[in-house]
């Protein structure tokens, strides 16, 4: 059997983990032969590959990134996109398919599922914000970086009697702004779940500094005001309709420093949280769902994905991954405000 491999969406640490997993064990279980695809979905899309065998992911378990490289690359919007992809897997002899990414990437593999094209989804993404798995490989690396990040800001914070703003990723989601502002201890955690009031962050602010100590706040790009309270700059949009996000951190901390009349400061983490090495727990996590993941190929049991539920490896369809966002619910975010102020 012959598969394709393709990593797409946004980069994050523990994807060279997952193509390890699949190619090593494909190979030596299996007998398989692997073909890499190029820049995600445009990979399959324009036939651009590279090969993938036991010399191509040797030594790649500690890298961040991709070694088959990623994009934004949406198919179902270009024209005969799906019978592109279907014409080229089968001039390459390709009988099955593993796609490792986050909402979008997997949307188009359910989408490919449903035009009789064999694939397995990964569900990949630092936001964890994939439906139907617990958590996903990139999310603890972005945590841990936010988490250190945020660390080191309290001490420069309180030497010259600042507010800092730490505005992390998040788009839809704010799992890495929950989790890295409870565990450096934020006075302060906005998400996009759960519209802020202005009037009550700026009050949180001003009770810190009386206890002379300085605020920091963790708000994730996608955060917003409640209606009519600030205006927020809209960027242009990608392949997926997503629009570009970022300047969150900046418009706060002029909102407080107006407000306040005390000096406030803005730290975009951004591709920071995407870079560098995974965490041991990201590494063990991608190299199960690998192995997985050509499990489900040899099985042929096709249109799933792998997730983490509990502690176990599971396989689920691609519609409950993709149909909806685990976003943070009420409960949770309300454990981090017993912290607040």
């Amino acid at each position: 059997m012959r598969v394709g491999v393709l990593t797409g969406g946004g980069d994050c640490p523990g994807l060279n983990a997952v193509i390890r997993a699949v190619v090593r064990k494909g190979i030596k279980d299996y007998g398989y032969e692997f073909v890499g695809f190029r820049d995600g979905w445009r990979g399959p899309l324009e036939g651009d590959t590279m090969p993938l065998d036991r010399a191509a992911v040797s030594g790649i378990l500690p890298r961040g990134g991709t070694i088959l490289g990623s994009s934004r690359t949406n198919p179902i919007k270009i024209e005969g996109g799906v019978e592109r992809i279907k014409d080229n897997l089968a001039g390459l002899g390709l009988d099955a398919l593993v796609a490792i990414g986050g909402e979008d990437t997997l949307g188009v593999a359910r989408q490919l599922s449903d035009a009789d094209v064999h694939v397995v989804g990964v569900p990949k993404t630092i936001d964890n914000d994939l439906n139907a798995t617990d958590y996903t490989f990139g999310f603890d690396t972005a945590v841990n970086i936010a988490t250190e990040a945020i660390d080191r800001l309290h001490t420069t914070a309180e030497s010259h009697h600042r507010a800092l703003i730490v505005e992390v990723m998040g788009r839809h989601a704010g799992w890495i702004a929950l989790h890295s502002g409870m565990a450096a201890g934020a006075n302060v955690i906005l998400i996009p779940e759960r519209p802020f009031d202005i009037d009550e962050v700026v009050a949180h602010v001003e009770s810190r500094f009386k206890t002379r100590y300085a605020p920091i706040i963790v708000v994730a790009e996608g955060a917003h005001p409640k209606a009519g309270q600030m205006e927020l700059a809209t960027g242009e949009r990608d392949a997926f309709g997503h629009v570009r996000l970022g300047g969150i951190g900046q418009r706060l901390a002029e909102e407080i420093e107006s407000r306040t009349g005390k000096e406030a400061r803005s730290v975009v983490l951004g591709h920071v949280q995407r870079g560098g090495t995974p965490s041991a727990f990201d590494r063990v996590l991608a190299t199960r769902l690998g192995v997985h993941a050509i499990d489900a190929v040899h099985d042929k049991d096709f249109g799933k994905m792998v997730a983490l539920q509990g502690t176990d490896i599971v396989r689920v369809e691609l519609s409950a991954a993709t149909d909806k966002l685990k976003t943070v619910p009420v409960e949770r975010y309300q454990e981090a405000e017993v912290f607040f102020g």
